[in-house]
């Protein structure tokens, strides 16, 4: 990507979308086109297709999605698939009808099958049945995948589809029902901490397995992925090392302070057993992620400590 080229960035506001566009600006790209979803909805076809024929962007991110943990994948089922395939088959289409130079999905790893061998390779897609609480989303990524992989067939287009596991960091969803593990433990352990309780109970068993990404890796990871050439594939990325959900207890009470008693209510679902990425195909092009997972949380918690007055149950 050339510094003066149009880029646009979807879901610019998001968790990966604004660590993305602080990237981009840190490294010197400054023509960047973001929207905020009063300005452009991205499920409405109309205006999507207006602002790509006007604004004709060189490079497209695709960060845009609705996304949750195991409880709002549960409860909104058609919400899930519907905006993301909404969302995703606007973009995409547009952003090919407009001429863009290249543009860049940003999958899941709730793509590979629940009961996938580890660590999961890019070429395990579709080999088993998905994990049912969130099927909807993961249905409606792989449908991302697929079209972007039928662009590049039909059309020789340049587009690719990057797979990060579980993310995390500053601009994260703290909301104790709708969020994701790390951030929902980050938030009730400080809040227990505060009000002086003896012990915090977590959803689940606690063994099943998780692999964890600070976001401004992934953000480095995805311009890296993007000024490489003919890279018209799948890709995963994450750091290639997991944690049990209860020993992520253990290191986020650590930080937060708290030095009460976890318990863990087995009656809530666990989700998948293990989700560990391969990141031989992105480590063999020349990148690692750089923050561990001790340094990432304490990163995430202190912007959690200067942004909770936003946050709302």
């Amino acid at each position: 990507m050339e510094k003066d080229e149009k880029i646009y960035v979807a879901g610019h506001r998001g968790l990966v979308g604004s660590a993305i566009v602080q990237s981009l600006k840190r490294e010197g790209w400054s023509n960047l086109l973001m929207r905020t979803h009063s300005e452009l909805d991205l499920t409405d076809q109309n205006q999507v297709n207006d602002f790509f024929s006007q604004e004709k962007p060189d490079y497209v991110f695709l960060a845009a999605a609705k996304v949750g943990g195991i409880h709002a994948n549960d409860i909104y089922p058609v919400d899930f698939i519907v905006d993301n395939l909404t969302i995703e088959l606007n973009v995409i289409s547009a952003a090919y009808a407009s001429g863009a130079k290249r543009l860049m999905f940003l999958g899941s790893s709730c793509i590979y099958p629940k009961h996938c061998s580890q660590p999961m390779k890019e070429e395990y897609l579709l080999t088993g049945s998905l994990e049912p609480t969130n099927e909807p989303y993961a249905i409606a990524k792989i449908a991302g995948i697929k079209m972007c992989e039928a662009y590049n067939r039909q059309y020789g287009t340049d587009y690719v589809s990057v797979m990060p596991t579980n993310l995390y960091g500053p601009n994260d969803n703290f909301d104790l029902e709708n969020s994701h593990v790390l951030p929902a433990l980050i938030r009730k352990f400080h809040e227990a901490a505060i009000q002086g309780k003896e012990k915090v109970v977590v959803w689940g068993t606690g063994n099943p397995r998780r692999e964890f990404l600070y976001v401004e890796d992934m953000a480095d990871a995805c311009i890296f992925v993007m000024n490489k050439n003919n890279i018209t594939d799948i890709l995963n990325i994450g750091v290639g090392e997991d944690i049990s959900i209860s020993n992520l207890a253990k290191l986020v009470a650590e930080v937060v302070g708290f030095e009460g008693r976890i318990e863990f209510n087995s009656s809530m679902p666990d989700g998948t057993p293990q989700k560990l990425l391969d990141v031989s195909r992105l480590s063999a092009l020349g990148w690692k992620a750089q923050t561990t997972l001790k340094d990432g949380i304490q990163q995430t918690y202190k912007w959690y400590l200067d942004n909770q007055t936003t946050f709302r149950r």
